[in-house]
């Protein structure tokens, strides 16, 4: 998978994509993340890429010409099976859409700054528009960080066991069930005794009843 992310911060993301699962996929060659600097598209010899609000208010807004000329130079080169604009107004990211963007083989994700991008990039690019909460951040750069992190993981090969990603939290619209490991003893709290007992389908059992069990107490809205 390619990943492309236009940005007018780029060192933001310098490291949570040098680090960790985002690293090893791109040291397999599984994952191919480009970070493009808006700046390289700005109007004019002094780096413009913004400008103020028609209609007055507070706040700048990033112009056309610099996203459309990054996106067109892109979209010459390859066809994107979504362009991903992160804003706080977007769907909320949940895993379903994670799963879905994780199957295809080139994103291009475009991170908002000061108060948002000209509307008509929305109206002529871009395909999703996703938020990671709601809240307001200074800026995309770190929802695409989240959004690049969530997907990658997914990709074949990435994990050293592929199951692990299938019994994550919201997979199956469960929150994942408790997990222990030695020792079976600590500060007089015990691991449950079915999870030594070497009955796999009774621990599975034991497992999607602590599931369920915690998502009808935390997230209840999951089972609805």
């Amino acid at each position: 998978m390619r990943i492309d992310i236009v940005t007018c911060q780029p060192e933001l993301l310098a490291s949570p994509f040098a680090y960790s699962i985002v690293k090893r996929a791109q040291d397999k060659g599984l994952a191919e993340l480009h970070v493009h600097d808006l700046r390289r598209y700005a109007i004019n010899k002094h780096g413009q890429i913004d400008d103020y609000v028609f209609g007055g208010g507070a706040g700048m807004v990033l112009r056309v010409e610099p996203i459309a000329a990054c996106f067109d130079e892109l979209m010459a080169q390859r066809s994107y099976d979504a362009i991903v604009y992160l804003t706080p107004d977007g769907e909320t990211l949940r895993q379903p859409l994670v799963n879905r963007l994780s199957l295809g083989e080139n994103l291009l994700l475009l991170c908002g700054h000061y108060k948002g991008v000209d509307e008509r990039i929305r109206q002529e690019y871009i395909t999703h528009e996703i938020s990671i909460g709601d809240y307001v951040l200074s800026g995309g750069e770190l929802g695409a960080a989240v959004l690049v992190d969530a997907v990658v993981r997914l990709l074949p090969g990435v994990l050293g066991n592929e199951e692990s990603a299938l019994s994550d939290s919201f997979q199956d619209n469960l929150l994942a069930p408790p997990v222990y490991t030695r020792p079976a003893e600590w500060r007089g709290h015990s691991v449950p005794d079915i999870l030594l007992s070497g009955n796999t389908p009774r621990v599975e059992e034991w497992r999607h009843e602590q599931a369920l069990a915690r998502t009808q107490q935390r997230r209840p809205d999951l089972l609805n």
